[in-house]
């Protein structure tokens, strides 16, 4: 960020670049993305909801807006998100939201999710799908770009990961991303990562279960505790028992040696996680691969605990809470532009107070 650059909300989005013809225009832009954007924070998720909160807050809206032609309609509102550039939108969004929150440490979560009532029936359109970067200490969206489908999630992290600052933070990602390239994209970036393994990377799955099942998960659980290599943690809420324990190795030179080509990698772990609820008992095994030197279980379970903030944080606020998946704005760029909205909304109380004093004193 150049010295002087104004972060503030007005500042950042005048680099949205207009796309109307630039005759008889009633609206200046920069009016109708600030009072959008405000009006989605304050809880509207309706065009018509939008143009009554304005048409509410004139006054308020008028101490840093002009508003020549005053408050834009519903239809203009609409028609002008329908135009606007997404990346550009995003571009200027996310250099607020990222400016004013300062340096990002810790865990760094990616993970896609489909909004789902922006598909078009009528019109051949699929529903959005967005792959997104989520602080988990911070609660906040680093970024997020959007891909055709779920399958195309595999091409869209490496360019994610291209526009984050993520030196020194974990990244953590479900079985979808864990590919050789998106590893090395992550080591290039100077971050860690933890990469969970499952079908889709057989051969590795295989040779990583059977290594736990022979070598590790028979050996006694004090003498693994003793060297870091093992951390039990149970949780007790509403009726329901979890019991999660959590294996490191280091010990991956023969694992090493038939799969070659994961940049960085460092060691292998494994959570094993026992549900008791209603009597029954449930079990199940995940396994990851990550490049941390020195990682103790602990550690690890921290940051497969933290990696559930994008599902329980954000993408659980925006369908429950903010009620997402019900949106029917989907005609042009509107549904992909309001998602970015949407991602400011959904951050806690906390984080929104920070943002909003880092925006200079505007809006």
């Amino acid at each position: 960020m150049e010295k002087g650059t104004d972060i503030s909300l007005i500042g950042c989005m005048r680099k949205v670049p207009d796309p109307r013809a630039p005759y008889n225009q009633k609206h200046k832009l920069l009016d109708i993305i600030v009072i959008t954007i405000t009006a989605v924070l304050s809880g509207m998720d309706t065009w018509n909801e939008i143009e009554d909160w304005a048409g509410s807050n004139k006054e308020w809206l008028g101490q840093f807006l002009e508003l020549p032609g005053g408050i834009p309609s519903h239809d203009t509102l609409n028609r002008v998100f329908q135009m606007i550039d997404p990346e550009k939108f995003h571009e200027a969004f996310f250099r607020w939201t990222s400016a004013a929150a300062g340096t990002i440490s810790g865990v760094v979560s990616i993970d896609g999710k489909t909004v789902r009532r922006s598909r078009d029936g009528a019109g051949s359109q699929r529903p959005i799908h967005v792959v997104s970067a989520w602080a988990c200490e911070s609660s906040l969206v680093l970024g997020q770009l959007r891909v055709d489908e779920k399958t195309n999630e595999i091409k869209a992290i490496p360019e994610l990961l291209d526009i984050l600052c993520i030196k020194g933070c974990i990244v953590t990602i479900d079985a979808m991303g864990t590919q050789k390239d998106i590893a090395e994209k992550i080591i290039e970036k100077g971050a860690g990562y933890i990469l969970q393994v499952k079908g889709n990377q057989p051969v590795l799955m295989e040779d990583i279960s059977l290594y736990f099942e022979k070598d590790v998960f028979t050996k006694p659980k004090k003498d693994l505790r003793q060297e870091g290599l093992y951390h039990k943690e149970i949780c007790n809420d509403h009726g329901r028992i979890e019991t999660r324990e959590y294996y490191v190795s280091d010990d991956i030179d023969w694992l090493l040696q038939g799969h070659s080509g994961w940049a960085g990698l460092r060691g292998i772990g494994a959570c094993v996680a026992s549900v008791i609820e209603k009597g029954r008992t449930t079990q199940t095994i995940s396994y990851s691969i990550y490049s941390i030197a020195g990682m103790t279980a602990e550690r690890y379970g921290r940051s497969k605990r933290a990696h559930w903030g994008i599902e329980n944080s954000l993408h659980w606020v925006l369908d429950i809470g903010f009620r997402e998946d019900e949106s029917r704005i989907r005609a042009g760029n509107a549904a992909e532009n309001m998602n970015v909205a949407r991602q400011y909304r959904s951050q806690p109380v906390e984080t929104r107070k920070k943002l909003q004093n880092g925006d200079c004193g505007q809006t």
